[in-house]
This record gives C-alpha cells, sequence and structure tokens, in this order.
C-alpha cells in the first residue's frame, strides 16, 4: 500500500502516508524502515515551522518494482478473463 501511494505522488509526508494506508504510526514506521533498507524508498527528516517532518519518497528502485507489481497484476487480470475452451 505505501509503494502504491507513493507511485501516485513525487513524495509524501509521514502524516499523509499513514491517513492513505490506515497504518498505525508504529506499523508505518516499521515498514517504511524495511522499505528503505531495501532501497525502495528515500526517507528525509528536516523541520518545517520548528516541527518534526518525515518526508518519504520512492527511488528508481522502487518506481521500478512497483511498475512491475502493476504489470504483473495485468497479466493476472488478462489470463482471468480469457474464456475457458471446452
Amino acid at each position: 500500500a505505501i509503494l502504491t501511494v507513493l507511485s501516485s505522488v513525487k513524495d509524501a509526508d509521514f502524516v499523509f502516508l499513514q491517513r492513505s494506508t490506515g497504518l498505525t504510526k508504529g506499523n508505518l514506521s516499521s515498514h517504511l524502515t524495511k522499505l528503505e533498507e531495501a532501497g525502495l524508498v528515500k526517507i528525509s527528516k528536516r523541520f518545517i515551522r520548528k516541527k518534526p517532518n518525515t518526508n518519504v519518497a520512492l527511488t528508481a528502485a522502487g518506481t521500478r518494482r512497483i511498475a512491475d507489481h502493476w504489470d504483473r497484476l495485468e497479466r493476472l487480470k488478462s489470463l482471468s478473463q480469457t474464456p475457458d475452451s471446452e
């Protein structure tokens, strides 16, 4: 879900991702750490008006991974729409 959300935007902050995915703060943080370790997302932390802000963006590898995922889903969809031969 995180990669899907990120594939539709340039980047997203933590709160936006939390609201979009419905994950708890802890779960989202854990998943983001794993995605960052896998090289699929880049996380940057900054301050906006003295408030901490975590920003997340897909890496090139993340973009390829989500594109491959959508391609596989489309192939599966086309296979399920093929009429059965009798």
